[in-house]
């Protein structure tokens, strides 16, 4: 098995957990939720992050906004006794998207070459295509990845 396709399994297996989390923000953000649920004013909360006060509601709009950045958010997590937790979830596994991407290029690479061998009828037979057409597949998941998107397919 490659590398690059290792990787993609292992990070498939480490999304497994929040792959189907369904944790959305609160209307007014995590940091003002959080906030009110521990009772902290503003002013507070801003004693405990060592800023003013107008800059926590700043930092709260801002992450409503999503202009907050991730260190001023880790900040605020800490001042909060929270941990900040980052993660990109893919829509679905990424071999899934590996294997369509791969699937694409080589149909992409195979109709052009079927084209011309059956322009000189010299077609290959339908089990022929489905076995060169997997024999590609391999070839193109084994090789450097980077490949398959490159357009256009």
């Amino acid at each position: 098995m490659p590398a690059t396709d290792r990787a993609a399994r292992a990070l498939d297996m480490r999304l497994t957990l929040v792959r189907n989390w369904s944790v959305a923000r609160p209307p007014r953000g995590w940091l003002r939720a959080i906030r009110d649920a521990l009772g902290l004013t503003t002013k507070q909360f801003a004693k405990r992050l060592g800023v003013s006060q107008p800059r926590v509601v700043a930092l709260e709009k801002g992450e409503v906004d999503e202009t907050v950045t991730l260190a001023s958010l880790r900040r605020a997590a800490e001042a909060l006794d929270c941990q900040l937790v980052y993660v990109m979830v893919p829509n679905r596994p990424l071999v899934d998207l590996l294997r369509e991407r791969a699937e694409a290029k080589a149909d992409e690479q195979l109709e052009g070459v079927g084209h011309t061998m059956r322009l000189e009828n010299q077609a290959l037979t339908a089990g022929d295509q489905r076995r060169q057409r997997e024999v590609l597949i391999d070839q193109l998941l084994r090789g450097n990845l980077s490949r398959l998107w490159d357009e256009p397919a």
